[in-house]
């Protein structure tokens, strides 16, 4: 009988080849590529950790993060400002370095995998150490002195990344407030069940545009708790960068404050860790400007409906047989829960 390959090896074998040939054109022939390991995380791209051995000895902590080989788009997501795989990976990559150049602090890229018949197109980073996971940063005691210290500094680095001119940017694709509210109301129109939370987040929203703001750049567009790094000293990394778009960058620091991102620590708004104010002072310190409240909670309410709307494309995209999954059937039962969210906020 012949035996089973076990495809994540089968798959690490083929990227370890590809690799190979790849780092020995930034550090030598006879480069060497070990602890090879896929990371979990989301299935809009996939992301590998190693280390490159080069041929003097030096060792080189690495992460390379590519689309998958047997990629799937959701159909329901596509031109949805923020939704998953808004920009590919060479975009993704080239944000990092702007938003490092800028002074926020992310992973440093060196450089660029490019699509062949062997890989899809992809991106290196210099491997960070810290901790990203939400309940971790919030529970654990080796992160009790950076907790207080989290607020403004991720209010900080969103000033420095909201602060990169439009003209630096790469070609990108996003939507002005009232564009982004009408798209998301034809995708929840499209699934032809209404729920009365939503419509009362919708009607509450369009009556109050005026807050929004006018600015109109880079957002990050899942700026969370989730997608930070944190170590003992406090924020020491923005990262998941794929859900990037223009648009009103008030709405990623709304963002940060859905309920969702709190892992049960409610009583602090600002991802479980910290407050509007310190947020905004954070946000003030690093040139972005003195932000009304008020227009923090118009985008935090947009993002407590967006978070409802994605949870239904998800699972609509399982229950419609589009792309069967466990995951998104949870998320999708999400939807409940977060428009529970959004009425206790509107109340």
């Amino acid at each position: 009988m012949e035996a089973l390959q076990d495809p994540d090896k089968t798959a690490s074998e083929q990227l370890a080849a590809v690799l190979r040939d790849r780092l020995a054109e930034e550090y030598g022939t006879g480069t060497e590529i070990v602890a090879l390991v896929r990371l979990s995380g989301g299935a809009s791209r996939e992301t590998w950790s190693f280390d490159a051995v080069m041929p003097d000895g030096t060792r080189r902590p690495l992460i390379l993060k590519r689309d998958p080989m047997d990629r799937q788009v959701d159909k329901q997501f596509e031109g949805v400002p923020g939704g998953r795989l808004a920009v590919d990976r060479w975009t993704e990559g080239r944000l990092l370095q702007l938003a490092g150049e800028a002074g926020a602090p992310v992973p440093t890229v060196p450089f660029f995998l490019a699509k062949d018949r062997r890989t899809t197109q992809g991106f290196f980073s210099h491997r960070m150490e810290g901790e990203a996971l939400g309940r971790r940063i919030l529970r654990e005691d080796a992160y009790a002195v950076a907790r207080p210290k989290l607020a403004f500094q991720v209010g900080h680095a969103a000033a420095r990344f909201h602060g990169i001119a439009r003209d630096l940017l790469p070609p990108m694709r996003g939507l002005p407030a009232a564009g982004e509210l009408q798209h998301y109301r034809t995708i929840m129109d499209s699934f032809h069940q209404p729920h009365a939370g939503f419509e009362y987040g919708f009607r509450w929203l369009q009556e109050r545009l005026e807050l929004a703001g006018e600015r109109y750049t880079l957002n990050h567009g899942d700026f969370r708790n989730g997608n930070i790094l944190v170590n003992g000293d406090g924020l020491c990394g923005v990262l998941d960068w794929e859900s990037a778009h223009l648009g009103n960058p008030n709405s990623d620091l709304g963002w940060m404050c859905v309920r969702s991102w709190r892992y049960g620590y409610h009583d602090k708004v600002v991802g479980g860790f910290g407050d509007v104010s310190e947020l905004l002072d954070g946000y003030e310190a690093g040139g972005g400007g003195r932000i009304d409240p008020a227009e923090i909670y118009f985008w935090q309410v947009f993002g407590t409906l967006r978070w409802g709307i994605l949870c239904m494309i998800l699972g609509f995209t399982h229950i419609d047989g589009e792309q069967r999954s466990i995951e998104y059937a949870a998320i999708g039962r999400r939807a409940a829960e977060t428009e529970y969210d959004l009425l206790q906020l509107l109340e």
